[in-house]
């Protein structure tokens, strides 16, 4: 995937279908989140990983999209879907959620951290967010190849006038939460 043109003096967001602001969280339904709107919203936002010049979230967004299409009336939010899923003794869409929350919590704290230390280059944020969110998970192979990846990071000024701000911070930490209960592992 390439990053998407966008309107003369417009940022990368203009060309978002749907923005993580606009997904719907329902507090009665223990924050239940709408699975068409979070994943369009997902979707969206990997494209800066185009700008950053790597991208496999769309994966996992792959995944949990095939397994709403496949129980449409059973993932009508992301709750519902995994455990939905993890009833038929199968994990592949609530694995690829997973990774996805890692994913957008490693990429919120390290643009949250970048635009907080003004001239902090992209690749010193990425690596700083990643020793708190996915090098734990990821094996002794893996860490030395996303580390170096981070030295890919285009330059901030570059980045930045290419994006402009999103926060999805909120449903990220819905989703953590979620995830940290038993009910919710297999």
């Amino acid at each position: 995937m390439s990053v998407p043109t966008f309107p003369a003096g417009g940022t990368l967001l203009d060309t978002f279908k749907k923005s993580f602001v606009d997904v719907p969280v329902d507090a009665e339904k223990d924050n239940a989140i709408a699975t068409t709107d979070f994943l369009d919203a997902a979707e969206s936002l990997c494209t800066i990983f185009d700008a950053l010049g790597s991208n496999d979230m769309m994966g996992n967004v792959k995944k949990i999209r095939e397994r709403q299409l496949v129980a449409p009336a059973e993932s009508a939010t992301l709750q519902e879907l995994v455990m939905n899923e993890l009833k038929t003794k199968k994990h592949v869409a609530t694995e690829g959620l997973v990774w996805l929350v890692r994913g957008l919590d490693f990429t919120c704290i390290a643009l949250s951290q970048n635009l907080a230390k003004d001239g902090e280059e992209l690749s010193e944020s990425f690596r700083n967010a990643y020793g708190n969110t996915l090098k734990p998970h990821h094996s002794f192979l893996i860490k030395p190849v996303f580390s170096a990846a981070m030295s890919a990071c285009p330059y901030r000024k570059d980045f930045y006038s290419k994006l402009g701000s999103d926060d999805a911070k909120v449903i990220v930490a819905i989703l953590k939460g979620f995830q940290d209960r038993k009910e919710s592992k297999w």
